[in-house]
């Protein structure tokens, strides 16, 4: 059974925020790699159809599928990269308060996807935020 990771996306105001940072930092050949302190005990777990959710401003509005966890030491500090794949796949606007690091999202917990054939895709991920804390969705 698959299990997703939670991360907050600092720095980023926008999906096209993450979306460019990637380009920069990775380009467009390399995959995106996300480095953490800490390697997931339940790695194998994620890596069975699991997912990185990006917190962009508050809200959780995207998601990357995890194609690889490595745990690596360099000069006797240990670290991990957890491998994304570069498509971001937009979510139902989730609000979620700050938190440091990730933490583990049981697959009941997470956001779904914005279906393509409702429509709900074409609408602008700020708009839905703005809907979303209304209460009007």
């Amino acid at each position: 059974m698959a299990l997703h990771l939670i991360k907050l996306c600092v720095g980023a105001a926008s999906i096209d925020d993450l979306r460019d940072w990637w380009d920069e930092e990775h380009g467009r050949k390399r995959l995106p790699i996300v480095h953490t302190r800490q390697t997931p005990k339940r790695a194998e777990e994620l890596i069975d159809g699991g997912s990185l959710y990006w917190v962009i401003k508050g809200t959780v509005l995207v998601r990357q599928t995890i194609l690889g966890v490595d745990s690596l030491n360099e000069g006797g500090q240990s670290f991990c990269h957890i491998r994304l794949d570069r498509t971001l796949h937009l979510t139902l606007p989730q609000p979620r308060r700050a938190f440091q690091g990730w933490r583990y999202l049981e697959p009941k917990d997470a956001p779904a996807d914005l279906s393509s054939g409702d429509g709900e895709a074409t609408m602008p991920a700020d708009l839905a935020v703005q809907l979303r804390e209304l209460g009007a969705w």
